[in-house]
């Protein structure tokens, strides 16, 4: 009876504890922590107070912008009364028939109040207006309306930042849930599909990857985060990536790459986390962003490749299927990457293939004007 609870609820802690442990977790946020920062060096942040509000979160935004207009407007009020007052225009101060106000109609702390967010929205509802007999009352109009300014550009350019941030640009570039390793093109490859959900491209997009873990050194220094660089391409490149469907990034499997040493039975047995990058330019905005995410031994299927998603419908269109997005099959692969170059017959490749239901078959009658993609 409790069998199949027991087992939710470990599956359930294993997710938990792999999420902990990732430095980059699947949507690009890092799983990192300060601590022992001393205080001196908070100020810091306060120095560049615009990236500091830029960054913060929604809530605290909306915050400060009504705190900061309401402040201002109740702090100005404030020294509306106080002119009022020294001058003798409030209602229980009892100024004579012919006295002149320095603000016509207000005659106490609601009223000021209420000229203070007329003057610096300006409103100008005619009820109440400034004379000319009280020169300190013009010179606080022209400090209100001036810091009034200053903090509509200041909230209105902190909004827009966020708006059109290229965190949000990010968000339609999409990674499969797993990577595979497979035979391609004759040698043996660690393969990931990336794709832009938008149909604006991504100028001069790069993809690179790091292979994080911990290692020991000859002089008996353990290295936590130890990076070692991954190179990944297409068949077109590594860089300038035509982003306009779904590709698939590889990274060949040589003597040189830290996969080399794995084999089907190890790999789920390593400690590392492969991070990979894709750097690029929004082709709309012209902002540049960068995407994230990584891989962990348990997100890395030896022995698998992806299913097809791209065809071509009989009307002359293509047609990208992403409920096959993430989706593998196994395919023929040899036990281990030295089995794949040493040993023959361990590199076998699958002569059947994969069919794409809907392709259309066409021929081409130029093999020369073939372009490699």
């Amino acid at each position: 009876m409790f069998g199949p609870i027991n087992k939710r609820l470990q599956s359930y802690l294993a997710e938990r504890k792999r999420r902990r442990t990732r430095l980059v977790t699947k949507d690009g946020h890092c799983n990192i922590e300060y601590g022992n920062i001393k205080y001196s060096k908070h100020f810091v942040f306060l120095a560049d107070f615009w990236t500091t509000f830029v960054e913060i979160r929604w809530r605290f935004v909306l915050l400060f912008f009504i705190a900061s207009f309401t402040m201002s407007w109740f702090i100005f009020g404030l020294l509306w009364y106080w002119i009022a007052r020294n001058n003798g225009d409030l209602t229980w101060q009892e100024p004579p028939a012919d006295h002149t106000p320095c603000v016509d109609n207000v005659a106490g702390l609601t009223t000021a109040f209420l000229y203070s967010l007329e003057t610096q929205t300006t409103i100008g509802y005619g009820g109440r207006a400034l004379t000319p007999v009280c020169p300190g009352a013009v010179a606080l109009l022209i400090i209100q309306s001036l810091l009034g300014a200053v903090i509509n550009c200041f909230m209105c350019g902190i909004i827009l930042s966020k708006i059109s941030s290229p965190k949000k640009r990010a968000k339609t570039i999409s990674f499969s849930d797993m990577a595979v390793i497979s035979p391609k093109n004759g040698a043996l490859c660690l393969s990931i599909r990336v794709a832009n959900l938008r149909k604006t491209l991504m100028i001069g997009s790069q993809i690179y990857g790091k292979l994080l873990r911990t290692t020991n050194t000859a002089d008996g220094e353990t290295i936590i985060m130890d990076q070692v660089n991954i190179d990944f391409m297409v068949d077109a490149g590594k860089d300038n990536l035509f982003f306009v469907c779904p590709l698939t990034l590889c990274h060949v499997i040589s003597k040189g790459s830290p996969f080399f040493e794995m084999a089907v039975d190890t790999l789920h047995k390593q400690e590392f986390e492969l991070v990979v990058f894709l750097d690029g330019t929004a082709e709309s905005t012209s902002s540049s962003c960068q995407v994230r995410t990584s891989f962990i031994p348990q997100e890395i299927m030896w022995g698998y490749n992806f299913l097809p998603i791209i065809s071509r419908s009989k009307e002359g269109k293509y047609r990208v299927d992403f409920s096959n997005f993430s989706k593998v099959v196994p395919v023929a692969t040899a036990h281990c990457a030295y089995c794949f170059h040493n040993i023959k017959g361990h590199h076998h490749h699958s002569k059947d293939g994969l069919d794409n239901q809907g392709f259309e078959v066409i021929d081409i009658h130029d093999p020369a004007s073939i372009t490699k993609m």
